[in-house]
């Protein structure tokens, strides 16, 4: 099986890389941005692209666009998008529209080989995967009792550290993430936990609190 790998953390996609070539899996081709991905099928077709939903140059949906395009112009070409967190509307719009060769995965969910490998297998042929947590929380199973319980494990995880009074960089240390990586998460801590950004901008103290589970 050839795989194409587009994500525009380099660090993300050397560390995938020597992932898929160590489970025997070949990478054709690797991208940074959605525009790269396409020329680079355009001039080898791998058999299947995993791609990170958002891309530069917004950040916002440039994974799912390349999903499209890539399903309309190559339909034999399986498609596995990475989010960093469950997006309910994008995750709706990808299953719904492209039915078929097309996966749903949490970043996080790669680390466990076996279960990257067997999605990719099956988009391969033709097959669907979706992450749990997004089906969960697209029929409704996931309970919402608490704002923290529409964290992730990883984020639950660096909020728990960030509770311990740890920064950034020590929590990226820690858990052996990328700085960057690790800022990435926090802002998607704010953003489930709904602290928007203010003058004084004490959100990582407020997060700590809801952690704590205090009013």
């Amino acid at each position: 099986m050839r795989v194409t790998v587009a994500d525009d953390s380099a660090l993300f996609r050397a560390g995938l890389i020597r992932l898929l070539e160590e489970a025997g899996i070949t990478v054709a081709a690797e991208a940074s941005d959605g525009v790269e991905l396409l020329n680079l099928i355009a001039a080898d077709k791998p058999d299947v692209v995993i791609v990170d939903i958002r891309m530069p140059p917004t950040l916002t949906d440039e994974g799912l666009t390349a999903a499209r395009e890539i399903h309309r112009r190559w339909p034999d070409v399986g498609v596995l998008v990475l989010s960093t967190y469950v997006d309910t509307a994008f995750a709706t719009e990808l299953i719904t529209r492209t039915q078929r060769s097309v996966g749903y995965l949490l970043k996080d969910r790669v680390q466990d080989t076996d279960e990257l490998v067997d999605a990719l297998g099956r988009l391969h042929k033709g097959g669907s995967v979706v992450d749990p947590e997004v089906v969960a929380r697209l029929i409704g199973r996931r309970r919402t009792q608490s704002p923290i319980e529409q964290l992730s494990e990883r984020e639950r995880e660096i909020l728990g550290l960030m509770a311990q009074g740890r920064s950034n960089q020590a929590i990226s240390a820690r858990l052996y993430l990328s700085e960057r990586t690790v800022e990435s998460h926090v802002g998607t801590i704010f953003a489930k936990l709904g602290l928007e950004p203010t003058a004084d901008d004490h959100r990582r103290v407020m997060a700590v609190l809801l952690y704590l589970g205090r009013p």
